[in-house]
């Protein structure tokens, strides 16, 4: 894919972060490339993704520094994660491949002041959502245009194995819903290109969303 729709929402996802070097948690990391961006921000990173070979090409790829990398072939729903102990957790396109539940032992793995990040799939269900993302389908036209030419002038793209993929995925409402109920006080905002960003701060710390 010459626009990736993922990597444009990465430059918001990091400004979420934190103030200061951290703890954070990449869950289905694919081949590490967010995981690398937390790293050069600081932070030091646990990557877990469930397939082999996404986890084999982001080893490869190694960290950028200054902070470190654990890439790590695991499954989130059966993960030990340590409690209390994460400053940032993300979750990439990765959320609805699991039951929706699984954020409550994301929860319980944040800091005090630790912030959960879902840029997320959802199928829309409200009028905001349908405008947002019929907007989006000529934006996305004109950027995977861009992308692609000047990925062609700078000597073409680089192979990457596909992730796995899920088709399904829950609608906006039961998003919406199921947040409110599990994430008290967390916010669902729609974005373009067929996402929504949930975000979560763990009470206890001094430095709001």
């Amino acid at each position: 894919m010459p626009f990736n729709h993922n990597d444009h929402y990465h430059p918001l996802l990091l400004g979420l972060l934190p103030p200061g070097p951290g703890t954070a948690l990449d869950v289905g990391c694919g081949t590490g490339r967010f995981a690398r961006r937390l790293a050069a921000a600081g932070m030091t990173v646990d990557a877990l993704d469930t397939s082999g070979p996404m986890i084999e090409k982001a080893e490869a790829l190694g960290s950028p520094g200054p902070g470190k990398i654990a890439y790590r072939h695991a499954d989130v729903t059966t993960e030990s994660l340590p409690e209390g102990h994460y400053d940032f957790i993300s979750c990439l396109a990765s959320l609805h491949h699991v039951p929706f539940e699984t954020v409550t032992a994301l929860r319980r793995a944040l800091a005090p002041g630790g912030v959960l990040a879902v840029l997320g799939l959802g199928s829309p269900s409200a009028a905001v959502d349908w405008g947002m993302w019929v907007t989006a389908a000529p934006v996305n036209v004109l950027a995977r245009l861009v992308v692609a030419a000047g990925e062609r002038l700078n000597g073409g793209t680089d192979f990457v194995p596909p992730p796995p993929i899920k088709d399904e995925t829950p609608s906006m409402t039961k998003i919406r819903r199921e947040s409110a109920r599990l994430l008290p006080g967390s916010t669902v905002r729609t974005l373009l290109f067929w996402r929504y960003l949930l975000t979560y701060r763990e009470p206890g710390g001094v430095h709001p969303i």
